[in-house]
């Protein structure tokens, strides 16, 4: 059964889930509506999409240093209470939030953020590119909002897939954390500096590295 992205708002609507996730479950029930809600509460990411009403103002600042010192990374995490904070789960999850940043290296934390002139130019980019492409200018448009689905996992660190398991997005972690810990928890901001930025230099594939020394086996 196919969906449309109106399926997917929908879902969102009714779930208060992530648009990817609510597409994910969609894909996963071939686009029964009835079956993607139940797929989204076995998921726990329903569950845990309603807790994101709460106000989340403790937390911590923490840091990534990558090895050698080629990569530095700050990142503040919030949850409800400053005991969970203090909780070796809770510290654990930020190291890897900022690790995932030092691989993976997102501009902003959420698609919300993305300024409006960034998006538009990528947008003219992306049509422009389609249309030297060749293609019909009637499905112009719908290939450039599936190609900036593609900008937003790139650059925004919840669409990014977790290095540590790409069958997951940071969204996703941040829903299980939620759900394991039984607080709000989310992402609020962060500042990466990579040794000698804008210099000539010769590139590493620091998200390859990252996911090696954190034991992922999906990247060898």
């Amino acid at each position: 059964m196919a969906f449309t992205a109106k399926d997917v708002a929908q879902l969102r609507a009714k779930t208060n889930a992530g648009m990817m996730d609510c597409k994910k479950a969609l894909e996963a029930c071939d686009g029964d509506f009835e079956k993607a809600i139940q797929w989204l509460r076995e998921k726990g990411i329903a569950a845990a999409s309603k807790k994101q009403d709460r106000i989340a103002a403790e937390g911590v600042v923490g840091s990534y240093i990558h090895m050698g010192g080629k990569i530095g990374v700050l990142v503040e995490v919030n949850c409800e209470t400053d005991f969970v904070a203090r909780t070796e789960a809770f510290m654990q999850l930020v190291k890897d939030i900022a690790m995932q940043i030092a691989a993976a290296n997102p501009k902003y934390v959420t698609r919300e953020e993305v300024p409006s002139e960034v998006l538009e130019n990528e947008k003219n980019i992306l049509r422009a590119q389609a249309l030297n492409e060749g293609k019909p200018a009637a499905i112009v448009d719908k290939m450039v909002e599936g190609r900036v689905v593609k900008f937003y996992k790139d650059f925004c660190l919840l669409d990014q897939e977790y290095v540590k398991d790409s069958s997951k997005t940071i969204q996703t972690v941040l829903n299980e954390a939620t759900l394991s810990i039984g607080e709000k928890i989310s992402v609020r901001r962060f500042v990466r500096y990579e040794m000698g930025e804008g210099l000539e230099k010769r590139q590493d594939n620091l998200a390859e590295e990252v996911a090696k020394m954190s034991g992922n086996k999906d990247n060898k």
